[in-house]
């Protein structure tokens, strides 16, 4: 994809994030666009970047030590977030590089991730990750056990989470997905909801989504691995 190209891509993207917001009742600046680069190349982030994007997820920690060192020396203003899942033997590599931590899902990584934080002296935002269908293929704590969590994390292990994330189960309506997950985190005090991907970003935004994670709409189809 030319960086011409890409740009337009990106340009629509947000402009259906501005109409979202304000149908909803909302200010667009309240909704952060994470442009999910997984699988694509270091070229692809950067003409994102020439196009004003400074906010990019990936799902793997060794795929972005290899792309993001470089970018971020150029760009020292580019924010990284981790959104696929988290191995408790790389919490210390995802606390080095990336800026938010939108898979925290279970005590083992509280406890890795804690350690991480007071052996590097830095705190990425850290948000829960919510099972949100209560699939049993899938990560991340159940709706039923998400304020206890959320304790836990604040008292067991000084951390603060920032908010939550859920991924809606395939085939359903996303909406009442979201607004259960907009109620934990009002529940809990918790002011960021990771919520909306390229095909239903709009309707996290009606339920209050925070932040976005819209990857297939900018970039294409995902490089075969």
């Amino acid at each position: 994809m030319t960086v011409t190209a890409l740009a337009a891509r990106l340009a629509a993207v947000r402009a259906r994030i501005a109409a979202a917001a304000d149908r909803a009742g909302r200010a667009a600046a309240g909704v952060t666009l994470v442009a999910i680069a997984k699988t694509h190349p270091a070229a692809a982030v950067e003409a994102a970047l020439a196009a004003g994007q400074r906010v990019f997820g990936e799902n793997r920690v060794q795929e972005a030590q290899s792309k993001y060192p470089a970018l971020k020396s150029r760009y020292p203003d580019l924010r990284l977030h981790l959104v696929g899942p988290l191995q408790t033997n790389k919490a210390r590599d995802a606390v080095r590089l990336f800026d938010v931590i939108h898979t925290l899902d279970r005590p083992r990584l509280a406890e890795a991730l804690a350690r991480a934080m007071a052996q590097e002296g830095r705190r990425p935002a850290l948000l829960i990750e919510v099972n949100i269908g209560a699939e049993p293929q899938k990560a991340g704590v159940t709706p039923d056990q998400a304020d206890a969590f959320v304790a836990d994390c604040r008292a067991r292990w000084n951390l603060a989470p920032a908010g939550l994330m859920c991924i809606p189960p395939v085939g359903t309506d996303p909406a009442p997905h979201f607004a259960l997950l907009a109620a934990i985190a009002r529940r809990d005090g918790l002011a960021e909801l990771s919520m909306g991907m390229s095909d239903d970003f709009e309707i996290a935004i009606a339920q209050g989504a925070t932040l976005v994670r819209v990857g297939t709409a900018i970039f294409g189809p995902r490089a075969a691995r």
